[in-house]
């Protein structure tokens, strides 16, 4: 992923808080010999701590063939993207030239997190594992907690497996015009505010937030 400077997180908070309110990704793993990658969506839950960068939970069934795959290569990328928006030609226009000579873009925010992924089968630990899932998902609680052994949950333990991913690094892009004049910039706000479509509203207020 590119990241001119103007779109790099001003600070490692920038993008802490954007992925705070953002857990559902696509996990990258590499494919067996002579197959491309593999790609999963997923849910998953992100703790700043442990570590330098944080950890991710997540789990799938155990019938999963991405389990082979992990086995050879535990190194993976976990993708997340949002908040992306089309800015048509005319809203990016160069500052007195024709509407016509501007350049269509893709605004959009992506934090890449390249972890070492850990396979818990432990039933304990498991279960612990997609309580704090669920408490992340369901703060308001509503769903009995998971026991090993125990109704109405504890049977479907040996049906998935839990992964812990430990993030080694984090490449973060938020990418708007920021590197533009400002009239430029209001008036690419504009137009996604009168356009109120699809992940506007939310590329408008970066915009705004990011200026110097």
């Amino acid at each position: 992923m590119l990241i001119h400077p103007w779109d790099a997180a001003h600070e490692d908070r920038e993008w802490r808080d954007w992925l705070a309110r953002h857990d559902f990704g696509q996990l990258a793993v590499n494919g067996l010999p002579g197959e491309p990658p593999w790609v999963q969506p997923m849910h998953f839950r992100y703790d700043s701590e442990p570590g330098p960068h944080g950890q991710v939970l997540a789990h799938l069934a155990r019938p999963n063939p991405l389990w082979r795959a992990l086995e050879q290569n535990p190194t993976v990328l976990l993708s997340v993207v949002d908040d992306y928006a089309f800015v048509p030609g005319p809203w990016a226009a160069p500052e007195g030239a024709p509407a016509e000579h501007g350049t269509p873009t893709s605004f959009y925010a992506a934090v890449q997190l390249r972890c070492t992924a850990h396979v818990v089968d432990d039933p304990a630990e498991k279960a612990e594992s997609l309580n704090r899932q669920v408490a992340h998902f369901q703060p308001g609680g509503g769903t009995d907690p998971v026991a090993p052994g125990e109704a109405p949950f504890g049977r479907l333990l040996s049906g998935l497996r839990v992964l812990r991913l430990d993030v080694t690094e984090v490449r973060a892009k938020f990418k708007y015009a920021n590197h533009k004049p400002e009239p430029v910039q209001d008036r690419i706000v504009e137009g996604l505010t009168s356009r109120a479509g699809r992940g506007d509203a939310e590329a408008a207020a970066h915009q705004v937030r990011r200026r110097p």
